[in-house]
Protein backbone atom coordinates (compact mmCIF):
# COMPACT_ATOMS: atom_id res chain seq x y z
CA UNK A 1 0.00 0.00 0.00
CA UNK A 2 1.51 3.13 -0.93
CA UNK A 3 -0.58 5.71 1.48
CA UNK A 4 0.63 5.65 5.20
CA UNK A 5 -0.71 4.48 8.25
CA UNK A 6 -2.39 7.29 10.63
CA UNK A 7 -2.93 6.04 13.98
CA UNK A 8 -4.59 7.97 16.37
CA UNK A 9 -6.08 6.88 19.80
CA UNK A 10 -5.78 2.96 19.27
CA UNK A 11 -7.01 3.52 15.40
CA UNK A 12 -5.28 2.52 12.91
CA UNK A 13 -6.14 3.75 9.11
CA UNK A 14 -5.42 5.07 6.24
CA UNK A 15 -7.47 8.33 4.66
CA UNK A 16 -7.06 9.61 1.31
CA UNK A 17 -8.91 12.35 -0.71
CA UNK A 18 -11.51 15.20 0.40
CA UNK A 19 -15.34 14.90 0.37
CA UNK A 20 -18.02 12.83 2.18
CA UNK A 21 -16.85 9.87 3.63
CA UNK A 22 -16.67 6.28 2.04
CA UNK A 23 -15.18 3.65 4.90
CA UNK A 24 -13.96 0.49 3.33
CA UNK A 25 -14.25 -2.35 5.54
CA UNK A 26 -11.74 -5.49 5.01
CA UNK A 27 -12.43 -9.06 5.49
CA UNK A 28 -10.96 -11.87 7.55
CA UNK A 29 -7.81 -12.80 5.57
CA UNK A 30 -7.78 -9.67 3.48
CA UNK A 31 -5.47 -6.49 3.64
CA UNK A 32 -6.04 -3.20 2.89
CA UNK A 33 -4.34 -2.67 -0.13
CA UNK A 34 -7.59 -5.01 -1.31
CA UNK A 35 -9.18 -2.43 -2.06
CA UNK A 36 -6.29 0.23 -4.14
CA UNK A 37 -8.32 0.34 -6.79
CA UNK A 38 -11.57 1.89 -5.29
CA UNK A 39 -9.14 4.02 -3.20
CA UNK A 40 -7.30 5.32 -6.39
CA UNK A 41 -10.60 6.02 -8.23
CA UNK A 42 -12.89 7.27 -5.24
CA UNK A 43 -10.56 9.90 -3.97
CA UNK A 44 -10.31 11.99 -6.97
CA UNK A 45 -14.28 12.14 -7.00
CA UNK A 46 -14.67 14.05 -4.32
CA UNK A 47 -14.54 11.40 -1.58
CA UNK A 48 -13.05 10.76 1.20
CA UNK A 49 -11.67 7.59 1.59
CA UNK A 50 -10.85 5.63 4.98
CA UNK A 51 -9.61 2.12 5.40
CA UNK A 52 -9.75 1.26 9.10
CA UNK A 53 -7.33 -1.52 9.97
CA UNK A 54 -10.28 -3.92 12.37
CA UNK A 55 -9.37 -5.27 15.24
CA UNK A 56 -9.71 -8.86 14.15
CA UNK A 57 -6.88 -10.37 15.93
CA UNK A 58 -6.43 -7.50 19.00
CA UNK A 59 -9.61 -8.25 20.71
CA UNK A 60 -9.51 -10.31 23.73
CA UNK A 61 -11.17 -14.03 22.60
CA UNK A 62 -15.16 -12.47 24.18
CA UNK A 63 -14.95 -9.87 22.15
CA UNK A 64 -13.67 -11.33 18.24
CA UNK A 65 -16.97 -11.72 17.18
CA UNK A 66 -18.98 -9.25 14.48
CA UNK A 67 -21.17 -7.19 17.05
CA UNK A 68 -17.67 -6.00 18.97
CA UNK A 69 -16.19 -5.05 15.15
CA UNK A 70 -19.34 -3.32 14.38
CA UNK A 71 -19.18 -0.95 17.57
CA UNK A 72 -15.28 -0.38 16.91
CA UNK A 73 -16.15 0.77 13.65
CA UNK A 74 -18.97 3.22 15.22
CA UNK A 75 -16.45 4.53 17.73
CA UNK A 76 -14.21 5.27 14.37
CA UNK A 77 -17.06 7.03 13.25
CA UNK A 78 -17.56 8.89 16.24
CA UNK A 79 -13.91 9.76 16.47
CA UNK A 80 -13.95 11.42 13.15
CA UNK A 81 -17.00 13.78 14.12
CA UNK A 82 -18.91 11.80 11.15
CA UNK A 83 -22.78 12.92 11.00
CA UNK A 84 -23.16 10.35 8.31
CA UNK A 85 -20.92 7.80 6.76
CA UNK A 86 -21.42 5.35 3.16
CA UNK A 87 -19.95 1.94 4.36
CA UNK A 88 -18.28 -0.47 1.78
CA UNK A 89 -17.42 -4.22 2.95
CA UNK A 90 -16.02 -7.27 1.59
CA UNK A 91 -16.88 -10.65 3.07
CA UNK A 92 -16.13 -10.47 6.33
CA UNK A 93 -16.08 -6.53 6.21
CA UNK A 94 -19.72 -6.62 4.69
CA UNK A 95 -20.71 -8.28 7.64
CA UNK A 96 -19.60 -5.90 10.00
CA UNK A 97 -21.04 -3.07 8.12
CA UNK A 98 -24.38 -4.47 7.82
CA UNK A 99 -24.43 -5.22 11.78
CA UNK A 100 -23.17 -1.57 12.40
CA UNK A 101 -26.26 -0.24 10.09
CA UNK A 102 -28.52 -2.62 12.03
CA UNK A 103 -27.29 -0.87 15.22
CA UNK A 104 -26.69 2.48 13.75
CA UNK A 105 -29.04 3.10 10.93
CA UNK A 106 -28.96 6.95 11.20
CA UNK A 107 -25.37 6.68 10.50
CA UNK A 108 -25.29 5.30 7.06
CA UNK A 109 -26.37 7.32 3.63
CA UNK A 110 -25.44 4.01 2.07
CA UNK A 111 -24.51 0.15 1.86
CA UNK A 112 -21.91 -1.43 -0.49
CA UNK A 113 -21.24 -4.92 -0.15
CA UNK A 114 -19.46 -7.56 -2.36
CA UNK A 115 -19.16 -11.47 -1.02
CA UNK A 116 -20.40 -10.14 2.44
CA UNK A 117 -20.81 -13.20 4.53
CA UNK A 118 -23.86 -12.28 6.71
CA UNK A 119 -26.82 -15.33 5.91
CA UNK A 120 -24.25 -17.97 4.85
CA UNK A 121 -20.35 -18.19 3.40
CA UNK A 122 -18.45 -21.90 3.30
CA UNK A 123 -16.63 -21.58 6.71
CA UNK A 124 -14.23 -19.13 6.61
CA UNK A 125 -12.31 -21.03 9.89
CA UNK A 126 -12.49 -23.97 8.59
CA UNK A 127 -10.11 -27.16 6.22
CA UNK A 128 -7.44 -25.62 8.22
CA UNK A 129 -5.95 -28.99 9.92
CA UNK A 130 -3.06 -29.43 6.97
CA UNK A 131 -2.49 -25.68 7.72
CA UNK A 132 1.50 -26.67 7.94
CA UNK A 133 1.57 -27.68 4.23
CA UNK A 134 2.06 -24.80 2.47
CA UNK A 135 0.78 -25.94 -1.17
CA UNK A 136 -2.33 -26.64 0.87
CA UNK A 137 -2.53 -22.86 2.06
CA UNK A 138 -2.05 -21.56 -1.45
CA UNK A 139 -5.21 -23.65 -3.48
CA UNK A 140 -7.29 -21.98 -0.50
CA UNK A 141 -6.28 -18.72 -1.18
CA UNK A 142 -6.42 -19.24 -4.92
CA UNK A 143 -9.76 -20.88 -4.89
CA UNK A 144 -11.38 -17.36 -3.35
CA UNK A 145 -10.77 -16.14 -6.90
CA UNK A 146 -11.97 -16.59 -10.24
CA UNK A 147 -8.47 -16.32 -11.89
CA UNK A 148 -5.81 -18.14 -9.36
CA UNK A 149 -2.73 -15.66 -10.45
CA UNK A 150 -4.53 -13.31 -8.44
CA UNK A 151 -3.27 -15.10 -5.03
CA UNK A 152 0.03 -13.44 -5.50
CA UNK A 153 3.05 -15.27 -3.06
CA UNK A 154 2.86 -11.94 -0.61
CA UNK A 155 -1.20 -13.25 -0.49
CA UNK A 156 -0.42 -16.39 0.02
CA UNK A 157 2.47 -16.06 2.36
CA UNK A 158 0.22 -13.92 4.13
CA UNK A 159 -2.32 -16.18 4.82
CA UNK A 160 0.08 -18.73 5.60
CA UNK A 161 1.14 -16.75 7.89
CA UNK A 162 -2.01 -15.91 10.13
CA UNK A 163 -3.06 -19.53 9.81
CA UNK A 164 0.17 -20.94 11.38
CA UNK A 165 0.21 -18.40 14.16
CA UNK A 166 -1.92 -20.25 17.07
CA UNK A 167 -3.32 -16.74 18.50
CA UNK A 168 -4.61 -15.61 15.17
CA UNK A 169 -6.56 -19.45 14.41
CA UNK A 170 -7.85 -19.37 17.53
CA UNK A 171 -9.34 -15.90 16.65
CA UNK A 172 -10.59 -17.07 13.02
CA UNK A 173 -12.21 -19.88 14.42
CA UNK A 174 -14.01 -17.24 16.27
CA UNK A 175 -14.77 -15.10 13.94
CA UNK A 176 -16.27 -18.07 11.47
CA UNK A 177 -18.74 -19.04 14.36
CA UNK A 178 -19.68 -15.37 15.32
CA UNK A 179 -20.13 -15.10 11.41
CA UNK A 180 -22.58 -18.17 11.34
CA UNK A 181 -24.02 -16.95 15.11
CA UNK A 182 -25.07 -13.46 13.74
CA UNK A 183 -27.21 -14.61 10.71
CA UNK A 184 -28.93 -11.29 9.48
CA UNK A 185 -31.73 -12.85 7.87
CA UNK A 186 -34.54 -11.75 10.48
CA UNK A 187 -32.83 -7.97 10.54
CA UNK A 188 -32.17 -7.23 6.93
CA UNK A 189 -36.11 -6.80 5.70
CA UNK A 190 -36.21 -3.67 8.51
CA UNK A 191 -33.03 -1.97 7.24
CA UNK A 192 -34.22 0.27 4.91
CA UNK A 193 -30.91 1.90 3.99
CA UNK A 194 -29.66 2.03 0.38
CA UNK A 195 -27.79 -0.59 -0.39
CA UNK A 196 -25.82 -1.49 -3.63
CA UNK A 197 -24.61 -5.39 -4.14
CA UNK A 198 -21.73 -6.39 -6.52
CA UNK A 199 -20.75 -9.96 -6.86
CA UNK A 200 -18.81 -12.04 -8.74
CA UNK A 201 -21.03 -15.29 -10.55
CA UNK A 202 -18.26 -17.54 -9.60
CA UNK A 203 -17.81 -16.40 -6.04
CA UNK A 204 -17.24 -19.78 -4.48
CA UNK A 205 -17.15 -18.86 -0.42
CA UNK A 206 -20.67 -16.77 -0.90
CA UNK A 207 -22.36 -18.11 -3.68
CA UNK A 208 -24.20 -16.07 -5.75
CA UNK A 209 -27.60 -17.49 -4.30
CA UNK A 210 -26.51 -15.67 -1.23
CA UNK A 211 -26.27 -11.95 -3.16
CA UNK A 212 -30.02 -12.94 -4.43
CA UNK A 213 -30.81 -13.71 -0.77
CA UNK A 214 -29.60 -10.59 0.17
CA UNK A 215 -31.40 -8.45 -2.31
CA UNK A 216 -35.04 -10.37 -1.73
CA UNK A 217 -34.66 -9.42 2.07
CA UNK A 218 -33.49 -6.10 1.85
CA UNK A 219 -35.83 -3.38 1.20
CA UNK A 220 -34.08 -0.74 -0.86
CA UNK A 221 -31.13 -2.72 -2.64
CA UNK A 222 -29.76 -3.34 -6.25
CA UNK A 223 -28.09 -6.34 -7.70
CA UNK A 224 -25.15 -6.18 -9.49
CA UNK A 225 -23.43 -9.15 -11.15
CA UNK A 226 -19.43 -9.24 -12.29
CA UNK A 227 -18.90 -12.49 -14.68
CA UNK A 228 -15.69 -14.37 -14.22
CA UNK A 229 -14.96 -13.28 -10.61
CA UNK A 230 -15.06 -15.17 -6.99
CA UNK A 231 -14.88 -13.68 -4.15
CA UNK A 232 -13.28 -9.93 -4.02
CA UNK A 233 -14.81 -8.22 -7.25
CA UNK A 234 -13.23 -5.04 -6.53
CA UNK A 235 -9.75 -6.67 -6.86
CA UNK A 236 -10.43 -9.37 -9.64
CA UNK A 237 -12.01 -6.35 -11.65
CA UNK A 238 -11.42 -3.14 -10.56
CA UNK A 239 -12.14 -1.11 -13.34
CA UNK A 240 -15.83 -2.87 -13.41
CA UNK A 241 -16.50 -2.61 -9.62
CA UNK A 242 -15.60 1.06 -9.66
CA UNK A 243 -17.82 1.98 -13.00
CA UNK A 244 -20.72 -0.11 -11.36
CA UNK A 245 -20.61 1.58 -7.75
CA UNK A 246 -20.11 4.82 -9.46
CA UNK A 247 -23.09 4.66 -11.62
CA UNK A 248 -24.92 3.42 -8.78
CA UNK A 249 -24.41 6.33 -6.42
CA UNK A 250 -24.89 8.84 -9.16
CA UNK A 251 -28.17 7.44 -9.99
CA UNK A 252 -29.10 7.44 -5.85
CA UNK A 253 -27.64 11.12 -5.89
CA UNK A 254 -25.01 10.13 -2.77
Amino acid sequence: MTHRLKKENNFSYIEVGEGKPIILLHGLMGGLSNFDSVTSFFSKKGYKILIPELPIYNMSLLKTNVKSFAKYLHDFIEFKGYDKVILLGNSLGGHIGLYHTKLFPEKVEALIITGSSGLYESAMGSGYTKRSDYEVIKKKAQDVFYDPEIATKDIVDEVYKTVNDRNKLIKTLAIAKSAIRHNMAKDLPKMQTPTCIIWGKNDTVTPPEVAEEFDELLPDSELFWIDKCGHAAMMEHPDEFNQILDAWITKRGI
